[in-house]
């Protein structure tokens, strides 16, 4: 899955934004009820481990643990879970400068657990969480920063 928005910020302002973990908090639902239990309080770096705590389904708790692998200053950070909800999960978060802004990609690779139970759940109701998860995400960055935009491609 990838989305793409337009933010009427420098990249280095969207950098400064998005490198800050406790900023999560603010773009995602909070039907969530997402809560950063360890690894923030500093900028996005290699190797960083955050633990949160979200209730993805039915408001169940659910622990999740990432590692910040990858990071180019200003341009890119990779988030990867190291243990929560899904079998596999892969986000790369994108800062490109455009038309006087920033794009923003997220590109995200994911895959629900429990072999055939989890391709009936992610047809169900994951997939279509996780994009409104990313729809609300969008909302929130409208509000923050008006003049921002869905791209579509």
């Amino acid at each position: 899955m990838t989305t793409s928005i337009w933010l009427p910020l420098t990249r280095e302002q969207a950098w400064d934004f998005f490198s800050v973990p406790e900023n999560l908090a603010r773009i995602t639902p909070p039907e969530m009820n997402f809560v950063i239990r360890s690894g923030g309080g500093m900028r996005t770096h290699a190797g960083q481990i955050i633990a949160y705590r979200v209730s993805p389904v039915a408001g169940i708790p659910t622990p999740w643990v990432t590692e910040i692998s990858h990071v180019v200053e200003g341009e890119y950070f990779v988030d990867e879970q190291r243990f929560g909800p899904y079998a596999f999960w892969h986000h790369l978060h994108r800062f490109t400068p455009e038309n006087g802004g920033v794009r923003m990609d997220d590109v995200l690779h994911y895959k629900v657990p429990l072999g055939p139970l989890g391709l009936l759940a992610g047809a169900l109701f994951v997939h279509a969480k996780v994009r409104s998860i990313f729809a609300y995400r969008t909302e929130a960055l409208e509000r923050l920063f008006p003049g921002t935009r869905p791209l579509t491609d």
